[in-house]
């Protein structure tokens, strides 16, 4: 895959040894199903050296769970180990519907089920297989942190016949040791953003600055305050918070931010892509996007909120039915989620009420006054520029009310302008006429 797994590698010696030891449990497995001592015996030692070994170490993997996980992962890494020993086993020992196990659609090897681990685990011991189904179940360690599961089988088919599945973002982590970014479209309808401004381009007055400090805060000390100081029993998952404030005043720009200042990814959400005209089809693009998220760290952004998050109306008809239901369920949903997710609208009155009861934070993102549009302007021009000297910034700032947006609009409009003149300079003329098309553009007079 790439030079982390290149021959001889730590991680390449570790699956290798770690298929060995799956090997071993299933030959013996299959040599004796009867067998009541648990034929897992014990895995081999691990050392830290690697991004699996050390997944394997600090979350305290039991034998149990070692091999389950080792199960789920082998088909991505080896894809004819389950067929190569099974084709051994069966010239010894006949047939083996006990062992389980699928065919993919695309991938013609044996895929592991259900019943596959608890063979392995229990044999036919019902006591010691109920014991295992357990750690398969929903609210089991892997189903609950997303990192594999049972995929539900064909309508009638038994529970544990369903497929082992690992999360690809799972086989990632363990194999080249990070997570490929998930690519836009409809199975996930957000971007990601990234800035390369800094905290001192954002221009805001003093209580929003603070603001959005406090929301930094609980991105870098929320789980120590859930797990570690022992608030999760009082405090629900996650964080939600409401930006509003006319369009053009930093909303996207703070998100940015807080994702560059704290480490984490943001995305912001297409909601063109999330709201569907057929019913049940927006929350289950929503379900697909948490889904997606959970347990990343991930901020997620949702730009001009109000065609989601809008408030509820009176039921008339059939569509008012379900667009509340929408609601209801993105209510649902975002109060599940462990990670940040911010609302940005222009109008605070624009939104549910029952979304914002829940918020833990509303930060206003007012228009700039005069003292912030000065300073708006001062930052905005690049120093290769020259400002003619009959620009007067104090006057521009005081007699126009534009907002950092607009003011990098117009910024932009005045340098290409010099550019095309051949000349580094900003003059009063072209300065007015950018302001003049800004104006024209929003439909205001200058």
């Amino acid at each position: 895959m790439e030079n982390s797994i290149k021959t001889g590698s730590p991680l390449v010696l570790t699956f290798q040894v770690e298929f060995e030891w799956l090997r071993q449990v299933i030959e013996a497995r299959m040599a004796d199903r009867h067998e009541q001592p648990s034929v897992l015996g014990n895995p081999p030692e691990l050392r830290p050296v690697d991004q699996y070994s050390r997944f394997v170490l600090q979350e305290e993997l039991d034998p149990k769970h070692r091999l389950i996980l080792a199960l789920a992962l082998a088909p991505h890494i080896r894809p004819d180990f389950f067929d190569e020993i099974i084709q051994r086993s069966l010239n010894k020992a006949g047939d083996f519907p006990q062992l389980g196990g699928v065919r993919g659609k695309n991938f013609r090897g044996f895929l592991p089920t259900g019943e596959t681990a608890l063979f392995l685990i229990a044999g036919d011991d019902l006591s010691r297989k109920f014991e295992a189904q357990r750690l398969l179940s929903p609210d089991g360690y892997f189903a609950g942190k997303q990192i594999l599961w049972i995929e539900d089988p064909p309508a009638g088919d038994p529970a544990m016949s369903g497929k082992l599945v690992i999360a690809q973002e799972q086989v990632e982590l363990l194999t080249l040791g990070h997570i490929t970014p998930p690519r836009f479209g409809l199975n996930f309808p957000a971007v990601r953003v990234e800035t390369e401004m800094e905290w001192e381009d954002l221009v805001l007055p003093p209580p929003t600055i603070e603001a959005i400090h406090d929301l930094e805060n609980w991105i870098n000390h929320g789980d120590k305050l859930l797990y570690e100081w022992g608030m999760s029993r009082k405090l629900k998952p996650g964080f939600r918070v409401l930006f509003h404030g006319p369009p053009g005043t930093g909303k996207t720009l703070t998100a940015s931010l807080l994702g560059k200042y704290t480490g984490r990814d943001v995305y912001k959400i297409d909601l063109s892509l999330v709201v569907s005209k057929f019913i049940g089809e927006t929350e289950k693009n929503l379900a697909s996007l948490f889904d997606k998220a959970e347990n990343k760290g991930w901020i997620l952004f949702f730009d001009e909120a109000d065609a989601l998050f809008g408030k509820r109306t009176n039921v008339r008809d059939a569509h008012d039915k379900y667009a509340n239901q929408e609601v209801s369920f993105l209510l649902q949903r975002t109060e599940t989620y462990g990670g940040l997710v911010i609302l940005a609208t222009n109008f605070k009155s624009n939104i549910d009420d029952a979304f914002s009861r829940r918020f833990q934070s509303h930060i206003y993102f007012p228009a700039p006054k005069y003292n912030e549009r000065m300073k708006l302007w001062q930052n905005a021009f690049p120093e290769q520029v020259t400002l003619s000297d009959d620009i007067d910034l104090a006057q521009v700032a005081r007699q126009y009310e534009l907002t950092g947006a607009n003011i990098m609009n117009v910024v932009q409009h005045a340098c290409l302008d010099a550019l095309s003149s051949g000349k580094a300079l900003i003059t009063r003329q072209a300065l007015a006429e950018a302001i003049g098309s800004e104006f024209a553009k929003e439909g205001k007079l200058s």
